[in-house]
């Protein structure tokens, strides 16, 4: 099995990309959003740590901003919780697609919580910053210094860009991606 971990900044579009490989997707940020709305332990483990903005289940992602944007020191509580839960999640996802020829890793902070093998296959998405502010403001509770927060605890753009093995230039059009991402497999699975 070969896995692809798609690296890039905050609202770059690495789950359009991901999403359009035609392979079986590890969604970091869905799963998160899942677990807010079905696990009841990390709705506990969460109430316990910040009991002054997590109140009901499901959890409200307004809670969860809230709490960051409220104490710096929240945003590494709620990821030391959430953190373990996906790897398990993740773990799960690799046996389901065990026998699959690609495997996309979708995850955010693939390479900050060391979540990627040495043989996996690291691919940079590149935006204009002006076509990622544009898409970050249509976004559903869009709010810059909640962005701010979470782009602080991620490696650079030129980090990620240096550590990876291939680039995508993401111009927002599927023909584009299409094709960059053809070029890619195709040096892959040569």
């Amino acid at each position: 099995m070969i896995r692809i971990g798609i690296l890039g900044k905050i609202g770059s579009g690495k789950s359009y990309v991901a999403k359009n490989f035609g392979y079986p997707v590890f969604n970091a940020d869905y799963e998160v959003s899942e677990l807010y709305k079905k696990n009841r332990k990390v709705f506990a483990k969460l109430k316990k740590i910040i009991p002054k903005h997590i109140s009901s289940f499901p959890i409200d992602k307004k809670q969860i901003s809230n709490a960051i944007l409220s104490n710096r020191s929240n945003l590494k509580k709620i990821i030391n919780i959430v953190h373990k839960e996906i790897k398990k999640k993740m773990t799960l996802f690799m046996k389901k697609n065990k026998k699959k020829k690609i495997v996309i890793m979708d995850i955010p902070l693939l390479l900050e919580n060391k979540i990627n093998n040495k043989k996996d296959i690291l691919i940079f998405v590149e935006s204009r910053k002006i076509d990622i502010e544009k898409k970050l403001k249509k976004r559903v509770g869009f709010n810059p210094k909640l962005i701010e927060k979470f782009q602080k605890i991620q490696f650079t753009a030129n980090y990620k860009r240096r550590k990876s093995h291939y680039i995508i230039k993401n111009n927002f059009t599927k023909k584009a991606i299409r094709k960059n991402i053809k070029n890619i497999l195709d040096k892959i699975l040569k």
